[in-house]
């Protein structure tokens, strides 16, 4: 469970004056398994004990949540009166060496910079338009095929599946989360309550389709779809070709596995949203928007299950969408229609298109 060579080696590098390392195992819980590191110096012998979390369960599935419990541990050991002492956090990297994460008071990611235009530039031009362009149709196919593509990578692994349940309704960033983030007097305690325990049910109904875990982005919202420039090119036969349908991803977010349907209505949402902002009803292009990307999804994907499992994940994502710190110039009418929305998605057995209409209602 540990790398015991690769953690003498690093032993050995901070206690200069170290002649021998001793690793042995102390025993196993529920958590993980702690180990004895004795290393033994001219003129004594000094002890340490090493924790090692389980991989699975317990919200502890990806390396990163590993992470973030021995760094809290590490800052916060020290505050509480008669406990022990955390020394380090440790690190493993892919070349087999260990070394120390632990100190730091703040992280930052550094990436690539992109160029492109992010698909809510799309949305706010469709109000502008009495249907799909030929350009707009091909972007949401390449964005139906791109995601039915990655979520046909599947994986047997029933605890990470119930976890993006669970964190969909539950976690900091999704659901209750950003409930907990709207402004006094949005929406009262009540109606969000009633919304929570609509997703609790589903939550029970979802523990079931295990066999759905797939690949996911995790956060598929416009914002973070960033559609290259659009080109004229010049193919074999010296005819021209237009592109404009290839994109470019950021911010992957909250796990690398889940359910197809959390990506899905990150996107349509959307569709839904801004008609509601501009016509105060789904109609026009956004409702032909939204037919298509279910239709094209479902046709490669073959997921004929996808309307049955979609309620919860419309519910964050429509709360997501209402909520006055993102969106602060959305009416309260169109507030209301999308908690409607929310509502009445998640007292129904299965999410039709067709219907979208009657949920707003």
């Amino acid at each position: 469970m540990i790398n015991e060579d690769a953690l003498r080696a690093y032993l050995f590098k901070e206690f200069s004056n170290a002649v021998k390392v001793d690793i042995r195992k102390l025993g196993s819980g529920v958590q993980g398994s702690g180990f004895l590191i004795e290393v033994q110096t001219q003129s004594e012998i000094k002890q340490y004990v090493i924790k090692a979390l389980l991989s699975e369960g317990l919200g502890h599935d990806y390396p990163s949540d590993r992470a973030a419990v021995f760094l809290l541990d590490l800052d916060e050991y020290k505050n509480l009166p008669k406990h022990v002492a955390a020394i380090d956090v440790l690190a493993e990297h892919g070349d087999g060496s260990i070394q120390s994460i632990g100190g730091g008071k703040e992280y930052y990611l550094l990436m690539e910079k992109v160029e492109g235009r992010d698909y809510f530039t799309d949305l706010a031009e469709l109000a502008h338009k009495d249907r799909l362009t030929v350009l707009d149709l091909g972007k949401i196919k390449s964005m139906a095929a791109y995601l039915a593509s990655i979520h046909s990578i599947k994986k047997e692994a029933q605890q990470l599946y119930w976890r993006k349940i669970r964190d969909t309704i539950g976690h900091g960033e999704c659901l209750m989360g950003v409930f907990d983030t709207y402004p006094e007097g949005t929406m009262p305690y009540e109606e969000m309550a009633v919304i929570e325990k609509l997703c609790i049910d589903w939550r029970a109904r979802l523990k079931s389709k295990s066999c759905r875990l797939c690949q996911i982005h995790g956060d598929f919202h416009p914002g973070n779809i960033w559609f290259k420039e659009f080109k004229s090119q010049q193919s074999g036969d010296g005819s021209r070709a237009s592109t404009g349908t290839d994109f470019v991803l950021l911010d992957r977010s909250r796990g690398a596995w889940g359910e197809a349907a959390d990506d899905v209505t990150a996107l349509t949402m959307n569709y839904v949203f801004s008609s509601l902002r501009y016509y105060g009803t789904v109609k026009g292009p956004y409702l032909e928007a939204l037919h298509l990307f279910f239709d094209e999804y479902v046709r490669i994907s073959g997921d004929m299950e996808l309307n049955e499992v979609a309620a919860p994940f419309f519910a964050f994502r429509g709360v997501v969408v209402a909520n006055p710190l993102f969106y602060p110039d959305v009416t309260m009418d169109v507030r209301r229609k999308i908690f409607n929305f929310v509502r009445n998605v998640l007292s129904t057995d299965r999410f039709e298109v067709d219907r979208v209409n009657e949920y707003i209602g």
